[in-house]
């Protein structure tokens, strides 16, 4: 067994990349893409300096997987972060009609189902798969990806213990876990085995539930966040209207108007709502990046813009003083 006692501290392991891609978009999110599209948006991310790509066998049956790793096998492995998640094991349903889609988003062919598996050979047999699926012998960072929603009570310390397993082969170089669960979240940290947790519609502009505890969860034990999803599902991702999705359902009244009210706050120190949204988790000195997800190129372009843009510290001072978004620390 390796030394651990020599170990880089966790923070230090997951050393990720700011800007990250998501790329559950590529395995069919909500609406068909074709190959070319997906290649167009992957080519213009790698143009434009992004080097930190996160998927999951559960974004398109593996459809991500399988198009990011093609993308990727073209690129040197050294020079870019790979993330992906275990926890649900894809298996061929032997009930599909050879007609229906995926029932959970993903507009592709229902020919696999998924099956929750936390133990250390669901563990081991979820990496294998997605090692194949992105045809490359490691990932950077390995998540379990929503445990809570299994019915395994034990799914957190079975899971991460199999993790760690991973992680002293040498076969993952960060851990954690992905979720929109604060408590979850919380409860992986205080394993003291994560490297990193994933935080996903937690930490925006709308919803900080997230917040205070696993900060102070992440300082006990030198884990760092992750905090993806940032636009909330769309609501964030220009001018709030009608017609967006929040925590991937219609948006309710009383969000849009709160959003609304937020980006006139912005709009009043010239910044654009999708650029305070991008940086606000930034300020925490716990969140080491950001994962958003990209249809296009413009969008890359308009992503890695925004988490560069210089936003005015009076900004999220105007946002806390009128008790729409608490402030977190300094820029």
């Amino acid at each position: 067994m390796a030394d651990r006692r020599h170990t880089p501290p966790a923070a230090e392991r997951a050393g990720l990349p700011r800007l990250g891609l998501g790329c559950a978009p590529f395995g069919n999110m909500f609406r068909v893409r074709s190959d070319e599209e997906v290649e167009r948006a992957l080519e213009a991310a790698w143009a434009a300096g992004v080097r930190h790509f996160d998927t999951a066998p559960h974004y398109g049956l593996g459809l991500s997987e399988r198009r990011l790793g093609r993308f990727l096998a073209t690129k040197p492995r050294s020079e870019f972060t790979l993330s992906t998640k275990v926890g649900r094991l894809l298996r061929e349903d032997p009930r599909w009609d050879g007609r229906s889609t995926d029932p959970e988003g993903f507009v592709v062919p229902a020919r696999y189902g998924r099956t929750w598996g936390f133990g250390p050979d669901d563990i081991r047999a979820g990496l294998e798969d997605s090692l194949g699926r992105l045809g490359t012998d490691r990932v950077d960072v390995l998540y379990l990806h929503d445990p809570e929603r299994s019915d395994d009570a034990q799914a957190v310390p079975r899971g991460m213990a199999a993790l760690a397993g991973l992680r002293e082969e040498g076969l993952v170089t960060s851990i954690g876990a992905g979720s929109m669960d604060p408590g979850t979240l919380v409860a992986t940290v205080e394993t003291g085995l994560a490297d990193v947790v994933m935080v996903a519609n937690r930490y925006t502009l709308l919803d900080n539930s997230a917040v205070p505890d696993l900060d102070s969860a992440c300082a006990r034990h030198g884990t760092v966040m992750v905090a993806a999803a940032v636009f909330h599902s769309g609501l964030l991702a220009r001018s709030p209207r009608e017609d967006a999705t929040f925590d991937y359902h219609q948006v309710p009244a009383d969000v849009l108007a709160r959003a609304r009210r937020i980006e006139a706050v912005c709009l009043a120190h010239g910044v654009e709502l999708p650029a305070a949204a991008l940086r606000y988790p930034l300020l925490d000195a716990h969140v080491t990046a950001v994962v958003v997800g990209a249809d296009s190129p413009e969008q890359v372009h308009e992503n890695v813009a925004r988490v560069g843009t210089r936003i005015p510290d009076a900004l999220w001072d105007d946002l806390d003083e009128q008790r729409l978004v608490p402030r977190r620390g300094r820029p």
